[in-house]
């Protein structure tokens, strides 16, 4: 399960960096589309994780990554795997 604090904090950053109003990300909405993402931003979100998050990603662990719940799951699996 993913904490409410997680989800918390990943919408903070995300709204902050890409400069979005946080009502707008919900768990099923698209990341890409609701944050206006092109391939150049994902740049961004591999340093804004790195930064944020603790560990090392690259644009191709994305590929899968649809929705915000994705992308919660994605870096909470990550954490839990560097406990």
């Amino acid at each position: 399960m993913i904490e409410p604090e997680l989800i918390e904090k990943i919408n903070r950053v995300l709204a902050e960096e890409f400069e979005v109003d946080p009502a707008i990300i919900k768990p099923d909405a698209m990341l890409m589309d609701t944050l206006d993402l092109d391939s150049l931003d994902l740049v961004d979100m591999v340093v804004l994780i790195e930064h944020n998050f603790g560990f090392t990603v690259k644009a191709k662990d994305f590929a899968e990554i649809k929705t915000f719940m994705d992308f919660y799951q994605f870096i909470n699996s990550r954490m839990d795997g560097s406990k």
